[in-house]
Order: structure tokens, then C-alpha cells, then sequence
């Protein structure tokens, strides 16, 4: 083989491994994580305060201390809210009742499972208890 069909050879070759690791990279079956992924927390939040009042309201989230706290009609869920693909944050859909990471079209169900897109494993779910207007989340 002469060294310009050798260039050209090695360059198309560089070229399909490229593409493939591109692929593999956004691969579920590339991944070593399915353990649920999320920070550890314990907090409460006191709905009668305006920061948080938004939660009384049935299809209404909020974000503290990198959880999402989901008003599911009198239920409340809370959730990592980082996609464990690549860390982008999180936003409930009310009229889809799913989570969606905006940057690689990931999908989560309202328990954190993967139902779509490349995340590796599923959201974090925390423990959500309330006491009149207070709700503790932790886990």
C-alpha cells in the first residue's frame, strides 16, 4: 500500500471510530450507574411562607437544595433535580406528569425512572412527609 492509500485509509478508519465513540458515549448500555443519583438531604419547608407557597397549588414545583418538590394533587413527591446523563437540571411536566432534561431530551416518570433519552440511571427519590403546612423532605 502506497502512503496516500495508507493517509487515506488510517483517516477514514479515525473518522468511524470517531462516530462510534460519539454514539457510545449517549448509550444506556454504556453505563455502569443504576443505582437512583442524588445529594443526600433533610429539610423542611414551610408552605404558608411565600417562597414556598407556590406548592399548595396541584401541578406546582419548586427546587430546594437540589431537590424538586412536586405538588401532585394533595401528594407531594420530591426528586433529584439533576438528569444523570450529563447534570443538566430537571423540569416537571404537569400535563405530561413526567420529568424532562432540556438538554439531551432525557425523560423521567414521576417516580424518577428513565422512560426516554440517554439518562444512565434513574432521579433520586426522596422520603416527603408533611405536618400541617410543614413538609420535611429527606433521604
Amino acid at each position: 500500500m502506497d502512503r496516500r492509500n495508507f493517509l487515506k485509509a488510517s483517516c477514514a478508519l479515525s473518522g468511524i471510530a470517531g462516530v462510534v465513540a460519539i454514539l457510545e458515549s449517549c448509550s444506556k448500555n454504556n453505563s455502569t450507574q443504576t443505582t437512583p443519583q442524588g445529594p443526600s438531604v433533610n429539610f423542611t419547608l414551610d408552605l404558608s411562607q411565600p417562597a414556598n407557597s407556590a406548592l399548595n397549588t396541584s401541578g406546582n414545583s419548586g427546587v430546594t437544595q437540589g431537590v424538586l418538590v412536586i405538588n401532585t394533587g394533595g401528594t407531594f413527591i420530591a426528586l433529584a433535580d439533576t438528569c444523570t446523563h450529563a447534570g443538566c437540571g430537571v423540569a416537571y411536566s404537569a400535563s405530561s406528569n413526567n420529568l424532562v432534561c432540556p438538554c439531551h431530551g432525557g425523560t423521567f416518570d414521576i417516580n424518577g425512572n428513565v422512560t426516554g433519552g440517554p439518562p444512565p440511571s434513574p432521579l433520586k427519590k426522596y422520603t416527603v412527609t408533611r405536618s400541617g403546612n410543614t413538609l420535611t423532605v429527606s433521604g
